[in-house]
């Protein structure tokens, strides 16, 4: 068990992270000038700087020449980085068109998504509670798609590819900080490519939107990197329990700014919806503390006679040996 200061600088690093990721939409907001695929291309390209300097700063260099010779590995990281960039431009192109509330929805259902990959391409088994969570998300969309007369695609893409950048990443098994650096390696290129060609076009909002929105756009990579060491920094001092409860900071935030912020509609069928996935959440929440909880009253069991048989054991030695001199033959 992680000492208490530990958990508490865990909760600090996790909450910055969360807290970051959720007022994302402000940063977008400001940079609405610009086109999202600029903003996008921006964010990939300046991203491999700060990693490598955050590489350097910790001196972690050895993982990249084993990754060179598996060909696998190398191909789910790009896979890794294509999903990746798909979910952020979808993410800022929602944001700067005014759907800040159905881009939090897709994080608020992400969780439902990766269990239902986790039953179809794992063939996981999940248990009632998580059957219900999934069919009251799922009756959620369904909600929303007959109130409003189209499927909620912006919150559906958000979380289908976030899932699936999850799902990857569990076959690539590369710590944070070192899954960002491969990632971001993959984007530069083709990343600068677009910016290089839109230079040429005279349609670039770095070289022609002033210095402010120059460093806004250099400082995408920050805004990227910064919640990620953070969550790293969480993630090793904190149960996943606990990490998975706080995951619903970030769409709250952004829930609360698409209402309070940016003035989005909020229809009663939209409050239906969001009610329900937040019930199905609830659900998952519940069911995820009392599995927690069972798992650990059986460890503290598992424990206990473990004790429990070694004491026995030793007192069991303890009377041998002392018996032993009376099994002796008698010395003349």
């Amino acid at each position: 068990m992680q000492p208490h200061n530990e958990q508490r600088t865990g909760l600090v690093y996790g909450f910055t992270a969360y807290t970051m990721w959720g007022l994302l939409p402000l940063y977008w907001h400001l940079l609405s000038d610009a086109a999202p695929s600029e903003i996008l291309a921006h964010r990939m390209a300046w991203s491999l700087p700060v990693a490598v300097i955050i590489l350097a700063a910790v001196r972690r260099w050895s993982w990249i020449r084993p990754l060179l010779r598996e060909p696998k590995r190398l191909g789910l990281i790009l896979l890794c980085a294509t999903v990746i960039s798909v979910n952020w431009f979808i993410y800022i192109w929602a944001v700067n068109s005014g759907h800040v509330l159905e881009a939090s929805l897709g994080y608020f259902i992400n969780p439902l998504v990766s269990i239902g990959f986790g039953v179809l391409v794992l063939r996981e088994r999940l248990r009632p509670m998580q059957w219900t969570a999934v069919g009251v998300g799922t009756l959620a969309v369904a909600v929303m798609t007959v109130a409003y007369g189209k499927v909620p695609w912006i919150a559906l893409l958000l979380a289908l590819t976030f899932a699936t950048y999850g799902l990857l990443k569990k076959g690539v098994k590369l710590d944070g900080i070192e899954g960002f650096s491969a990632e971001t390696a993959i984007q530069f290129l083709p990343a600068l490519g677009f910016l290089v060609y839109l230079g040429t076009r005279g349609e670039s909002g770095f070289t022609t939107g002033g210095v402010g929105q120059a460093l806004m756009l250099a400082g995408c990579g920050i805004a990227t990197a910064l919640p990620l060491i953070c969550f790293g920094a969480s993630a090793v001092r904190l149960p996943l329990t606990t990490l998975g409860m706080m995951q619903y900071l970030a769409p709250t935030f952004q829930f609360v700014l698409g209402l309070l912020v940016f003035h989005e509609e909020m229809p009663p069928e939209r409050w239906a919806g969001f009610a329900l996935v937040w019930v199905a959440l609830a659900v998952l929440t519940w069911d995820a503390l009392r599995t927690a909880r069972r798992g650990r009253a059986e460890l503290a069991a598992v424990a206990a006679q473990a004790r429990a048989a070694a004491t026995g054991k030793a007192v069991a030695d303890d009377a041998t040996a002392e018996a032993a001199p009376a099994l002796d033959p008698v010395k003349p």
